[in-house]
């Protein structure tokens, strides 16, 4: 395992100060995870109250089409489509921290 530089060390130790590195890094991880989880459900949440359908709904219906293509909602597609995507990648990662956390 690679060693943590003494100045990570110690930012570290001052956001986590209880445990052990492996620990620390776990609960700086989740939050991390936790933080990102919550910003990409944000937006899902935001546009679907915007257009109020669900992302699927919106996709397969062809809403961006019957808009005529906007700026507005060709961007709003991508911004959806992007915090889906994040919010199932996040999600992953969480199970993988988890798995990784028993193994221990």
């Amino acid at each position: 395992m690679q060693a943590v530089a003494d100045g990570m060390a110690r930012l570290i130790e001052h956001l986590e100060p209880e445990g052990n590195l492996d620990s620390k890094l776990e609960r700086l991880l989740e939050s991390e995870l936790k933080h990102r989880l919550v910003r990409y459900e944000f937006v899902d949440k935001q546009l679907a109250r915007k257009y109020g359908r669900s992302f699927d709904d919106f996709r397969d219906n062809g809403v961006v089409k019957q808009q005529g293509y906007s700026f507005e909602v060709e961007s709003d597609f991508w911004d959806w489509e992007m915090a889906r995507d994040g919010i199932a990648t996040v999600q992953g990662m969480f199970n993988e921290l988890k798995g990784l956390a028993s193994d221990r």
